[in-house]
């Protein structure tokens, strides 16, 4: 990849930096985004005015096609807008889910009918998706949910449990992976589907974190009813569309991890007067080197997407150097400042409010989009070619499983 911009590559910076001025906030802080500080629903109403904003501009999903909201434009168009994004405040967290994972899979696995219904509301912040996989028996072993699906004439009955759904609570639509037949090999037996948040047999708990928030729902289906129409894939096939959904997960996961960065914790230890310290030029050397890596990585696999790949097994590697490297990071950090780290972290807009709350942050998201070891696992056999890990329920029958 050429990391200088074209002539016309730098008149597109151009535009978009000018728009973002015109119509945007400048960040206060790393984590300052629209709504910040507001009641619930009046940030979600704040995010939801930014987000049309920006798909009317034609900057919210610059790649996708122009009949679906986007503007047809190229992937290197987009990382441009992320990049100068990235200077003021934005709607992170609320409308990411649906359109860094849910929607390209309803792009890839939807009907047309479903395409043009569903694709532009939710680029124009009218509708907003979740993701629900994770299940309290099936975590990292995704494959091994046990939500069933039965069919009855032109719809389904869905019952079961869900858990960690991020935004489950606002969510208009989710895409649901559902166990369709327990007498096949567990990857054999799921089905994908999307289905309305509203619907009569679904019941959404949040679930109080330790930073006081509720960014994670319990999510309950008690005989709901899916129709047919709103299936992804073929039966049985689910397991095929949810590795789509997860690759693109952990290409947007591995991109924005964690609240600290290199030049945060650079400040930090200058402004402690430590940087003449050995251990504390070895961290900075790391993290540096780290994190110069993961952009190389992100811009590599740019590169391949251009030329017409998908999101693949490599985006493991992404994920999970950047959750250890935040939560290294910031327990370096608060080392750093001592006892006083303990008392010092309430503000977010503080640069110890930023440590505490990547303290607080990077540990479940070691786990979120693929645990460590999860991770370690397809990038040794899918990415480097390594022999497969040992699976005692591989080609079993799941409803055969010993639990």
């Amino acid at each position: 990849m050429d990391f200088e911009d074209s002539p016309e590559e730098a008149a597109f910076r151009a535009e978009v930096r000018a728009w973002l001025k015109a119509n945007a906030e400048p960040k206060r802080h790393e984590r300052d985004f629209v709504g910040d500080g507001l009641p619930p629903a009046e940030r979600l109403a704040a995010a939801r005015a930014w987000q049309a904003r920006k798909a009317a501009a034609g900057y919210a999903a610059v790649t996708w096609p122009r009949e679906l909201g986007g503007a047809d434009g190229s992937l290197v168009q987009q990382l441009i807008v992320q990049e100068e994004e990235r200077y003021f405040r934005s709607s992170f967290g609320i409308f990411e889910i649906g359109l860094g994972m849910c929607l390209p899979t309803l792009m890839a696995y939807g009907s047309e009918e479903h395409k043009a219904r569903r694709v532009r509301p939710g680029l124009y912040g009218e509708e907003i998706w979740c993701q629900m996989f994770s299940e309290p028996a099936a975590g990292s072993d995704v494959a091994g949910v046990l939500t069933r699906a039965k069919p009855e004439g032109n719809h389904w009955v869905v019952n079961g449990q869900k858990v960690w759904t991020t935004g489950a609570q606002f969510s208009d639509f989710g895409l649901l992976l559902a166990r369709t037949d327990p007498t096949v090999p567990k990857h054999a037996g799921l089905t994908m589907f999307f289905v309305d948040m509203k619907s009569p047999g679904i019941e959404v708990r949040p679930i109080r974190q330790m930073d006081g928030g509720s960014e994670f729902s319990e999510v309950f289906f008690t005989d709901l009813q899916v129709p047919d129409h709103q299936r992804l894939g073929e039966v049985g096939a689910g397991w095929k569309v949810a590795l789509t959904t997860l690759m693109h997960e952990r290409m947007s996961v591995g991109t924005e991890i964690g609240l600290l960065n290199f030049d945060a914790l650079w400040a930090l230890v200058k402004g402690a007067g430590r940087l003449d310290e050995p251990l504390a030029v070895d961290y900075l050397a790391d993290a540096w080197v780290a994190e110069e890596g993961l952009r190389l990585h992100h811009c590599r696999s740019l590169t391949a997407l251009s030329r017409g790949g998908v999101p693949g097994p490599e985006q493991s590697i992404a994920k999970l150097v950047k959750a250890t490297l935040a939560q290294r990071m910031a327990i370096f950090a608060l080392h750093l400042r001592g006892e006083a780290a303990q008392v010092d972290g309430d503000d977010i807009a503080s640069d110890m409010g930023v440590v505490a709350r990547t303290w607080t942050r990077s540990a479940s998201m070691r786990i979120a989009g693929g645990t460590d070891e999860i991770l370690r696992n397809i990038i040794a056999e899918r990415v480097l070619g390594l022999p497969e890990e040992a699976r005692l329920d591989k080609g079993i029958p799941f409803n055969e499983i010993p639990r």
